[in-house]
């Protein structure tokens, strides 16, 4: 596959950070599974947990010495050095991670506390130096003494790295990890913790929420939890209460889209502990940063109140994870932080969706001018049809990161995020059963975390702020941004993408390269565009808008009124029956059909299909306007088409709504004919 050429976007420091929390999350992540082990066994068997063992726990004597227990060696060694060998095999693969735990075992002994930052050090270390030894003879040595070279070197420069980590590192890292907590404990003390969420809660929407939780909290969390039983450090980040009552307040006060996926993202990030869900909302409306503030400010608060905190990390920050890490001491302050922030996050995100004015038409614009940067190059459709974007495969940009040609089939999907486990694992189950559904159940859709990407996937799909840093790893692959995890029209775009590369390829050099930007909204199966246009062509001379189909003032006062008047022009042709109006419906409550530029397209769900007889569109304006979900409707454009004749209908109507002197011209039209010129090419 080949991408096209665009522009090298400049790098942020943003992205840098991200890259920088994504390595430190790299080390940690894989090995949450352990962390949560320690965890269970350190609130069960200690000496104050709920099944005291001294055995297990590590405390009293049997026969007479001294019980070492789980917890200590669990915590003392197995964790850093588990961290350190994935540190190390990230840098060198598996070599490197031998290395890096051996420089690891170092910096433990050392210190002879836990050692996750100096792991966290020395495993990337031990990886990237050896990598760097290897190379110094790579090529040079002898056929039969390859395995005693790289055995005595690994082995040699690992008891080196070890000294090292003896003598060097481990003096250092335990400064820095005792000066840490006695910053902690002066936060604490002097009731100034809670402003950490100023900083916290507006670098989590920005995707540093790793840089931030793995990179610094657990470890300075563990360290304190080992000392006191418990850490505060652990709720900072993973507290599910503030984004709860961004989402709550949406689902209230909320409009459109936004207010009918609210209550399913709340489910999702409050009991599956996915927090990325939320970020696509506070993005479109930035205020909002001030309801997760006040709400993780509220909760840190509470829990230092009640001098409550976890055993150890929540991930993902579920509340099932939350109360499984609680302290015993802990659980009324733990589930009152959480209740609370996420009552003082509802309450100031309601205030300010109540009485600011809702504008996500100008963010979703913004967005694009975002994502048009990061492309290097403009979009020809994507800079007026801000909603989901119509028309060719040059609309398709418009959701997309970078742009691909397919060389072949869609065999191979993967949604991306910052961590592998969060949004992109809800992300490709949603994709899976959408591409199941349409008939392709063999192609694999996967998640994975940006560090562990390859450039051997067909398509790439990531939230739109981390499209970027996807990219390089996967150069030749489509890439699809998205701004909602749960209902995006990309995923139905990616469907339709599919779809065309593994179906009717033979009908042109060019199927399965380009797609309808606007496929999502397609009530039908989508083809390529060129496709489109000959299968237009060879749809016979039946005219697919008519002038009976256009009408110049409607009767229609609201959204739902005005569908029903379009959907009843098409049945009048003949078009349609009865069921693909109540179709129509159906797609709008779905999502809306909302365009921007005045205009909407209203039409029936991809299941509605059988409803459609031939390919037909109505045209109906409303000169004094219409509200929209919020928006106003001057242009209600039904549409309904079989095989691809829909993808080249809405190819002709992009054409017309991008052109603002046509748009000015449809204002003005005085006869229906005018309309049928400017629409003319729906019928050629």
């Amino acid at each position: 596959m080949a991408t096209e050429t665009v522009a090298k976007p400049r790098t942020s420091a943003r992205v840098h950070v991200q890259k920088f929390g994504t390595f430190l999350s790299g080390m940690i992540m894989p090995n949450i599974g352990a962390f949560i082990a320690w965890g269970i066994i350190t609130a069960l068997f200690i000496e104050k947990g709920w099944l005291p063992v001294p055995q297990l726990g590590g405390f009293g004597e049997t026969d007479g010495k001294p019980n070492i227990g789980l917890v200590g060696p669990m915590i003392t060694y197995l964790l850093p050095l588990l961290i350190g060998y994935t540190g190390g095999k990230m840098v060198y693969d598996v070599r490197g991670g031998v290395v890096g735990a051996i420089g690891t075992m170092g910096v433990i002994v050392g210190a002879g506390i836990p050692m996750f930052i100096g792991a966290m050090i020395m495993g990337p270390l031990g990886g990237w130096t050896m990598k760097k030894i290897d190379m110094l003879w790579e090529g040079k040595i002898r056929p039969g003494f390859e395995m005693l070279v790289n055995n005595f070197s690994a082995g040699i420069w690992g008891a080196l790295l070890a000294l090292l980590g003896f003598y060097g590192i481990s003096p250092l890292v335990t400064a820095f990890s005792t000066a840490a907590g006695n910053f902690v404990q002066f936060l604490v003390h002097n009731g100034l913790l809670p402003l950490t969420s100023i900083f916290i809660e507006p670098a989590k929407v920005l995707f540093l929420n790793n840089a931030i939780n793995h990179g610094v909290l657990t470890p300075l969390g563990v360290q304190q939890s080992l000392d006191q039983g418990k850490s505060i450090l652990f709720l900072l980040e993973a507290n599910p209460g503030p984004g709860l009552g961004i989402l709550l307040a949406y689902t209230f006060f909320g409009r459109g889209a936004a207010k009918a996926s609210a209550p399913g993202a709340a489910i999702i990030q409050f009991f599956g502990g996915i927090h990325e869900i939320y970020f696509p909302y506070v993005l479109m409306r930035p205020l909002l940063i001030l309801g997760a503030i006040a709400g993780g400010m509220t909760g840190i608060a509470t829990l230092a109140v009640t001098n409550s905190g976890l055993v150890a990390p929540a991930a993902p920050g579920s509340i099932f994870a939350v109360l499984a890490q609680t302290s015993r001491d802990s659980y009324f302050g733990v589930i009152l932080s959480v209740v609370l922030a996420a009552a003082v996050s509802f309450l100031v995100s309601s205030v300010i969706l109540r009485t600011t004015k809702h504008s996500d038409e100008a963010d979703l614009g913004d967005a694009t001018a975002r994502m048009e940067e990061m492309k290097g190059k403009k979009s020809s459709v994507a800079s007026t049809l801000t909603g989901a974007g119509v028309g060719t495969a040059a609309g398709a940009a418009a959701g997309r990161g970078g742009v691909g040609v397919l060389a072949g089939p869609v065999r191979n999907v993967v949604f991306a995020c910052d961590a592998g486990m969060g949004s992109s694992a809800m992300g490709a189950s949603v994709l899976r059963n959408k591409i199941k559904a349409a008939g392709f159940p063999d192609v694999k859709v996967t998640n994975a975390s940006i560090a562990n990407l390859t450039d051997s996937y067909d398509v790439v799909v990531t939230h739109q702020d981390l499209t970027e840093r996807a990219k390089p790893a996967t150069s030749s692959a489509v890439h699809y941004s998205v701004d909602n995890f749960m209902s995006s029209p990309r995923y139905d775009e990616i469907v339709e993408l599919v779809r065309e590369s593994n179906t009717e390829r033979e009908g042109s050099a060019d199927a399965g390269a380009t797609h309808g930007a606007h496929a999502a909204e397609a009530p039908v199966d989508a083809a390529p565009a060129a496709a489109a246009g000959t299968a237009a062509s060879t749809a016979g001379t039946s005219e697919i808008l008519a002038r009976e189909s256009v009408v110049l003032t409607g009767s229609a006062t609201t959204r739902d009124a005005a569908i029903d008047e379009a959907g009843r022009l098409l049945l009048a042709r003949g078009a349609v029956d009865e069921g693909y109006i109540a179709a129509m419906h159906e797609r709008e409550e779905s999502v809306s059909t909302y365009m921007g530029s005045f205009l909407a397209i209203p039409h029936g769900t991809n299941a509605a299909k059988d409803h459609i007889r031939k390919s037909a569109v109505s045209v109906i304006r409303y000169p004094e306007g219409i509200d929209w979900n919020g928006k106003e409707v001057k242009f209600v454009v039904g549409v309904a088409g079989i095989n691809n004749e829909h993808l080249h209908i809405l190819s002709s109507i992009a054409k017309v709504f991008t052109n603002k002197e046509q748009v000015a011209r449809l204002e003005a039209a005085t006869s229906e004919d005018e309309v049928l010129e400017l629409f003319g090419k729906v019928n050629s």
